[in-house]
Formats: C-alpha cells, structure tokens, sequence
C-alpha cells in the first residue's frame, strides 16, 4: 500500500486577513511618506529662518519699537531712557562664562518702557555690579519672551525667582506697569566694572529636518518591502 504524501509547508493567508493587512500597510506607508513631505517642508521654512536672521543680524540697528513679535527677533535695535534699577530682576542662567544671572532692568523711554537684559553676572557679583543712574543709550537684539519657565523649573514670581525671561511676569511682579512684549538683549559694549557683560546672546537654529525626512521615507520603504514578502508568502 503506498504512502499518502502530507505537506509540510504553512497554510497561506486568508484573503480576508492579507486584505486588512495591506490596508494597514498602505495606511502606514501613507503617513510616512506625509510625515517625509512635511519634514521637507520643514526644512525649507527653517532654512529660510536661518537665512533671514542672519541677513537682520548685519544689517544696522533701529530704533526700538513699542511692539514686536516673534517675526521681529534678533533685529538689532536702539533706544535711549533711564534705567529703573529698583525693577531690577535676576534670572538664573548657565552661559560660556559658567552659571550665573541675567541682569533684568526696566529702561524707562519717552515712549514706552521695554526690559533690557543688561547681560550676565555670576552669583558673587549679583549685588555688585554697575548700574547707571543717567540717560543711557542701549544697542542690543529683539528677543521673544520666555513664559514660564525652564525645564522642570517653574519661575516663582513671589519668591523672586525666575528661570525664564518672561516679560509679562517679571512686569507683574515688579509692577512695571505697562511694557514692551519683548526684551532687548544688550551687545557687549563694556559697562564700568566689567559687569554686567553683554553681547552673550546665542543665535543658533537646529536643523535636523532632512534626517527626520529621510527616516520617514525608509521606514515607508521598509514597509512596502514587508507588504511584498506578505503578499509573496500568501499565494504559496
């Protein structure tokens, strides 16, 4: 009597189950590729920035405005008043000078008063440091406020403690009154005594875009080569 032959390969797919799977790796493979497109696009916008802040950045200050926006930073403006040195605030900073305070100090114009970021100055020097009495003149940079804080570190406007240069919040709590939305931060022309010292602003804008781009694109390549082996094993 002959021997019945068994198969011992796997049974193939239901059409059922490999229509499902190919409708979630066609949804997959969708989304990468969006994701890829919008990195790009990312890139493009970024590159842009970098472009624009670094054509501001040589081109001459103005005088100061009463109001800027995010799409002002890093303009390099003007503006002359007094310094209200009782408004001013310290605002903890880690910079290439090692850890220390940003020096705060309301610049009262004939037209609005704007918060100056006089520079840095490391904790012996918090209380001894210069502060102008008369008319000065500040040259410096637009720069956005920072609201709330650092990370994992909420300012304390009670405590006097501040992480962040959140103009809004410093005002408030120093009962400024009304302020520029922005801050100036100041260029390094020396003050009398060496601090607090300007011009430490860094302008730096992380482009990792097109890395993120082509992430995407592989892991949607990666996902049409595993829907072909899929498809391969279902017909067997």
């Amino acid at each position: 009597m002959a021997d019945v032959g068994v198969s011992g390969g796997r049974p193939g797919r239901s059409p059922l189950t490999l229509a499902i799977l190919t409708a979630i790796g066609v949804a997959l493979i969708a989304v990468f590729l969006s994701l890829g497109v919008w990195q790009l696009q990312r890139r493009v916008w970024k590159l842009h920035l970098i472009a624009t802040v670094e054509a501001r950045l040589k081109a001459p200050p103005i005088s100061a405005p009463s109001v800027a926006s995010a799409a002002d930073a890093y303009t390099p403006v003007t503006a002359e008043g007094r310094f209200r040195n009782d408004g001013e605030t310290y605002v903890q900073a880690v910079t290439e000078r090692g850890p220390g305070f940003w020096v705060l100090t309301p610049l009262i114009t004939p037209r609005f008063t704007v918060l100056v970021n006089r520079g840095f100055v490391p904790a012996e020097k918090r209380a001894d440091h210069n502060r102008p009495a008369g008319l000065v003149r500040v040259t410096g940079l637009i720069r956005v406020t920072e609201p709330g804080g650092a990370f994992l570190r909420s300012n304390d406007p009670v405590a006097d403690r501040w992480y962040s240069r959140d103009v809004a919040a410093i005002a408030g709590a120093k009962r400024l009154g009304p302020v520029a939305p922005y801050f100036i931060d100041a260029d390094a022309t020396p003050n009398p005594g060496g601090y607090p010292v300007g011009g430490l602003t860094v302008v730096a804008f992380r482009n990792s875009h097109l890395s993120y781009a082509l992430t995407w694109f592989a892991l949607a390549i990666l996902t049409l080569m595993g829907m072909v082996i899929l498809w391969r094993r279902g017909r067997e």
